[in-house]
């Protein structure tokens, strides 16, 4: 299904940013507070069918309807795009099986181009107009801080959003179900592989000037706080930009060993370019969100050597059970897609929904779908295994360390290697 571009009223959303809801919406314009869950959303609305007669939002006898907002135009839109794809695979897996317990899936998609207004326009759209019963796979930081309040004020289910702010992981969200692990867990691992496989002590941080890149600057200066250390040097650049020479030169300045970089891969392609052209060759290490595929096709040769946590398995090693099972989704839903990491965590995104779903049976609620995934033990897909809890609505902790290659490929890499260090 393509998205639908969402014509929203500028002035109705700059309203709804400044006052609307309790004061609860954020668009991004200070980073220097998070926006607080609501209290009691869910009982204010009432999502459970036993508290009202009125019918489920997004549910039929033939279907359930799920809503995305993501950047689907602009720098991120590759990520947009891929979660879609690995849902919508998902959703596809699940609907030639006959559905779950004879419901389809479905997924509408509206593009907010990865900015924190149209997320918020785009989440009252798909509430109040699409009425779907829960949201997926939304993109960012900026537009999930932003729309994240809409949805728990509505009691409208929130998951898998493709971001690891720690915003998101405050148990008070309980609307919130977050599958990958977070950047303080994947900035912790880079520091942690340059001090100890490298011997690197001087570190500097590239960061998207707004929320995500905040999020992940201070996941990294928290390892290195707990290392005693400090960054040598410091770039930002504005969001959906690759505006970056003058945070190159700030990054010059501090003589770094290795640069982290915190940012979409358009404009930290642009940075690892420009840095190799005037001979400032550090090891480039980013984190997930910046869109694996997309990051090594913008690089080309200019990419060896770059290191990328992520937080889903190699998605081509198909002696894992749940890699396989995605490889086979998705070839059936789109035998040209290229397999990735994006992708497939949609997939893995998709299949949370599907076992929420399924754990409810017939009578399917926002409350049961909710409370079927947290009081789950284990939720297992294939052999990938997600834990929730009444404090810990983030299911995995899992963080992947790979590098791409002279061909321009990823690899698994267990540890940070002197090829990647300074005069390579």
């Amino acid at each position: 299904m393509k998205p639908r571009r969402h014509a929203y009223n500028a002035a109705a959303v700059s309203l709804a940013c400044a006052v609307s809801l309790a004061g609860l919406l954020s668009c991004d314009r200070d980073d220097s507070s998070v926006p607080a869950p609501p209290a009691a959303a869910n009982e204010e609305v009432g999502t459970s069918a036993a508290a009202s007669d009125m019918p489920v939002p997004g549910v039929s006898a033939a279907r359930i309807l799920f809503g995305q907002s993501a950047a689907f135009s602009g720098p991120a839109s590759e990520l947009g795009r891929n979660m879609r794809l690995g849902i919508e695979a998902a959703f596809d897996e699940a609907n030639s099986s006959g559905g779950v317990h004879g419901r389809r899936l479905q997924l509408v998609s509206h593009d907010d181009a990865y900015e924190p207004e149209a997320a918020i326009a785009n989440t009252f759209h798909l509430i109040e107009e699409d009425q779907v019963f829960a949201l997926i796979g939304a993109v960012g930081t900026p537009t999930s801080r932003s729309a994240t309040p809409v949805a728990a004020q509505a009691g409208v289910p929130y998951i898998a959003p493709f971001t690891g702010a720690e915003f998101l992981r405050d148990p008070e969200w309980d609307n919130v179900l977050n599958l990958r692990a977070s950047y303080y867990q994947e900035t912790e691992e880079m520091v942690a592989r340059l001090t100890e496989d490298l011997g690197v002590t001087r570190i500097a941080v590239l960061y998207q000037d707004d929320s995500f890149g905040r999020a992940g600057y201070r996941g990294v200066r928290l390892a290195l706080d707990r290392r005693a250390m400090q960054p040598v040097s410091i770039g930002l650049y504005p969001r959906n930009t690759t505006a970056v020479k003058t945070a190159l030169l700030d990054l010059r300045r501090g003589e770094p060993e290795a640069v982290i970089m915190i940012g979409a891969y358009q404009p930290v392609a642009a940075l690892i370019r420009w840095a190799r052209h005037v001979g400032m060759d550090p090891a480039f290490l980013t984190v997930s969100f910046v869109g694996s595929n997309a990051l090594a096709e913008e690089l080309g040769a200019a990419g060896e050597g770059v290191y990328v946590t992520q937080v889903v398995p190699f998605p081509t090693d198909d002696a894992l059970p749940v890699v396989g099972s995605y490889l086979r989704a998705l070839a059936a839903y789109d035998p040209e897609a290229e397999p990735g990491f994006v992708s497939f965590e949609g997939y893995l995104a998709g299949r949370l929904a599907v076992a929420g779903v399924a754990g409810c049976g017939a009578e399917v609620t926002r409350d049961c779908f909710l409370g079927s995934l947290r009081g789950s033990d284990v939720i297992d897909i294939d052999g990938f295994e997600l834990r929730y809890g009444d404090a810990d609505n983030q299911g995995s902790d899992a963080v992947f360390l790979t590098r791409i290659g002279a061909d321009g490929r990823y690899r698994p890499a267990a540890a940070l290697d002197h090829g990647s260090a300074p005069g390579r």
